[in-house]
């Protein structure tokens, strides 16, 4: 089966699963990606929207004389803060949903949900003329986002060929990174169509969003889910299809295996807290939390004013912006590559050193230079050693943090106990 779910329900049958990369796995690859692309498509979005001038003079028409000759700490707004947050808030409740959707109804379905919550918010968002209609759109979008990324890291790692899960799981961070570098080009490219480039902007991000949506109405559930719910002869058939081979015995029977094992379990919130789950708990709590702590989504969503602190212009930072994005894609493909062979231990270690020796490279010229108030400048030697360390950091987390963080908490969890885990 699919992902790290071979791992721990096939044991060391797996090396028996038969099958090959067909048309339909790559497919389901491109289609299901697109979970990951709307995510990061708002990601990278959000940041040039906002430095845009039309739509502070709609929305926040203060930040344009407080942003006037401010330092880096400039956007302390707290409705623009509830702007960039709402989305992460709905995301994070949906997510919990999404949980209990991925066991009851499948994960093609939450995906579906996903995709047309996703249309809508974008809607709500692009038409958006008071700052109440933002929000609300925001927490549309947030609910599209936690749908989403319930569904379809679950549904790629159990989808993917045993001998290929690494990198089939690392598909959906890749699609993140190229969400977040399509979000950062077209930022610049309509950063000088005014007055409705922002609009434009928010506008495109229903396309990843409908692709998921239209894309779900025919993509078939995964067998795990199908059989999970009662339907082996389904179930069978799509493992079949997806593998291009007649004989899936040996897989077939571990999946049902696991499924008579999650059978067991009326609650998996309760079953993932017993004593013999407590390792993969504490992997499926501690990773996301520290991907997220590591700093990146500050760095994405507020990368063109960070690099207008190094005394960019604000196309050179939209530039710079994408640069980042660039560079992101390249070390997420560095990833695929790298995670079947060296192992996921091996790129934690090494990203995570990699990305701490940047942020305090780059800590200390921000605060030798700018210092606590950020009134001061930089010379252009310190703030290109200041956009250089923050691509480095930017691949470290590309290659490591970025997409094992997504990777590892959908494969480490048995069947019974996957939807609270990877919840």
């Amino acid at each position: 089966m699919a992902g790290g779910v071979v791992a721990v329900e096939g044991g060391g049958r797996s090396a028996l699963y038969k099958g090959r990369t067909t048309f339909a796995v790559v497919m389901i690859g491109i289609i299901a990606g697109c979970g990951g692309l709307l995510f990061g498509y708002d990601n990278g979005i959000t940041g040039g929207v906002i430095a845009q001038r039309n739509f502070q003079e709609i929305f926040f028409p203060e930040q344009l004389q407080k942003h006037a000759g401010a330092g880096y700490c400039s956007y302390n707004d707290q409705i623009l803060q509830v702007f960039t947050s709402s989305l992460f808030l709905a995301a994070a409740f949906t997510a919990l949903v999404g949980m209990w959707s991925c066991k009851k109804y499948g994960r093609r379905v939450t995906m579906l949900m996903g995709g047309l919550a996703f249309c809508i918010g974008t809607i709500l968002v692009a038409s958006a003329y008071n700052i109440g209609q933002l929000v609300v759109g925001r927490l549309v979008l947030g609910v599209g986002v936690g749908f989403a990324t319930q569904a379809t890291p679950l549904y790629l790692s159990e989808m993917a060929p045993y001998n290929l899960r690494g990198a089939y799981g690392i598909l959906f961070q890749l699609a993140v990174t190229v969400g977040i570098l399509v979000a950062q080009l077209i930022n610049y490219g309509t950063q000088h169509i005014y007055p409705w480039g922002w609009r434009l902007s928010l506008a495109l991000a229903g396309v990843p969003g409908l692709i998921l949506f239209l894309g779900a109405l025919v993509l078939p559930d995964t067998p795990n889910s199908l059989i999970q719910r009662g339907k082996l002869e389904q179930g069978e058939a799509i493992l079949k299809r997806v593998r291009g081979v007649e004989d899936v015995t040996v897989e077939l029977e571990d999946i049902v295996d696991a499924v008579n094992v999650a059978r067991t379990v009326v609650n998996p919130w309760t079953t993932i807290i017993r004593r013999r789950y407590w390792p993969q708990l504490t992997i499926c709590v501690l990773i996301p939390t520290f991907q997220q702590w590591v700093g990146i989504n500050a760095i994405i969503f507020y990368a063109p004013q960070l690099f207008q602190t190094t005394g960019s212009d604000a196309n050179a930072a939209l530039l710079s912006s994408v640069i980042t994005g660039v560079v992101m894609v390249v070390c997420t493909v560095v990833a695929i590559v790298l995670v079947d062979r060296f192992g996921r231990k091996f790129l934690f270690i090494f990203g995570g050193m990699q990305m701490v020796i940047c942020e305090f490279i780059v800590g200390a010229l921000i605060a030798s230079t700018l210092g606590s108030s950020g009134m001061g400048s930089m010379s252009t030697p310190e703030a290109n050693a200041t956009i250089a360390f923050i691509c480095i950091y930017i691949s470290g987390f590309g290659w490591s943090w970025g997409p094992l963080g997504w990777l590892v908490p959908s494969e480490i969890q048995p069947l019974e106990t996957r939807a609270a885990g990877t919840g």
